[in-house]
C-alpha cells in the first residue's frame, strides 16, 4: 500500500469521527495549519538558500497567480 493510499485511510477514518459543525471546523483548520507550516517551511527554506528576498515576497503580494478560469471546461 501507499503513502497515499495509507494517507486516504486515515482521513476516512478520522472524517467519521465529525458529529458536529464546531468538529468539521476545528478538522479544517487542522488542515489548514498543517499545510500553512509546510508552506512556511518550503518558503524558509527558500530564503535561507537566498532563492527569495524582501523584494520577492513583495512582487508575489502584487502578482495574480492564479490560474485562468475556462468556463468551457465547467460547463455541464
Amino acid at each position: 500500500m501507499s503513502y497515499t493510499e495509507m494517507a486516504q485511510l486515515d482521513v476516512l477514518n478520522l472524517v467519521r469521527g465529525i458529529k458536529t459543525d464546531a468538529d468539521y471546523a476545528e478538522f479544517r483548520n487542522l488542515l489548514a495549519h498543517y499545510f500553512a507550516q509546510k508552506a512556511q517551511k518550503a518558503i524558509d527554506a527558500m530564503w535561507d538558500k537566498g532563492e527569495i528576498n524582501e523584494t520577492t515576497i513583495e512582487e508575489w503580494g502584487n502578482t495574480k497567480m492564479r490560474t485562468p478560469y475556462r468556463y468551457a471546461l465547467h460547463r455541464s
